[in-house]
């Protein structure tokens, strides 16, 4: 929801605290059992007010969702655009994924249960969303075997696949935990890529190439909410 005309940065501070203590309320008690009076006691704001910063309660709900997809497709695509071996783009493509899962858990889990409490064309544009970060994972796949470095795979059941393995991460992992995201992506790519038929040796090369890629470049370079200018890479 754009700032309101006439409000300093004050406002927008607020109301990004308020859409952070929605998705934690959300996924611990579900988007419909939150009420609007339980958001604003968690906030300590009267129900006036509250609507004052988030306009209605569904846009709370759009709001969770665009944090998680809008920069996730956004790398996506940039990752998917790159001119290098499909396996590599994928192994970033699943860094990338798992970044934004350790990042936001409870706007993930917002994410996968309660998206179908949008409507209309909001509902619309997040399935959109959702059929074009899949079709990127598709593409990738299907270069894989197109190269011969996969085997001939069902597009749809590989890329169900990867999405699974991935998607239900958000249930049992702790941030503060023994593995990362750098390291969960490399154990399941290792799983998937043999699976799908990827021989041995290609795996330390992809790991070589990603630590490489990642080297090149400053901060978080697969981390979807981070700045990132993409460069050749070589090798």
């Amino acid at each position: 929801m754009p700032r309101p005309p006439g409000h300093g940065p004050g406002f927008e501070i607020r109301r990004q605290k308020i859409i952070d203590v929605a998705a934690e309320l959300f996924a611990r008690q579900g988007y419909a059992a939150t009420s609007i009076n339980d958001l604003g006691r968690a906030v300590g704001l009267a129900k006036g007010a509250l609507y004052y910063y988030i306009g209605s309660k569904e846009n709370l709900l759009l709001e969770i969702q665009s944090r998680v997809m809008g920069p996730l497709l956004s790398r996506a695509r940039q990752i998917a655009e790159l001119d290098t071996d499909p396996l590599l783009r994928l192994r970033l493509l699943s860094e990338s994924l798992l970044t934004i899962i350790f990042r936001r858990l409870d706007h993930i889990w917002v994410y996968e249960h309660d998206y179908r409490s949008l409507s209309g064309a909001e509902l619309k544009a997040l399935l959109g969303q959702r059929s074009e970060f899949e079709e990127l994972i598709s593409g990738l796949l299907a270069e894989a075997v197109d190269q011969g470095t996969f085997r001939a795979l069902p597009p749809r059941l590989a890329t169900l696949q990867f999405l699974n393995l991935h998607n239900h991460t958000y249930q049992w992992v702790k941030p503060d935990g023994e593995w990362d995201a750098n390291f969960l992506s490399h154990e399941y790519c290792a799983t998937l890529f043999r699976g799908f038929g990827a021989p041995d040796h290609a795996l330390p090369r992809v790991e070589e190439q990603a630590e490489a890629f990642k080297r090149d470049r400053p901060g978080l370079p697969l981390d979807p909410e981070a700045v990132w200018e993409p460069v050749a890479i070589t090798g």
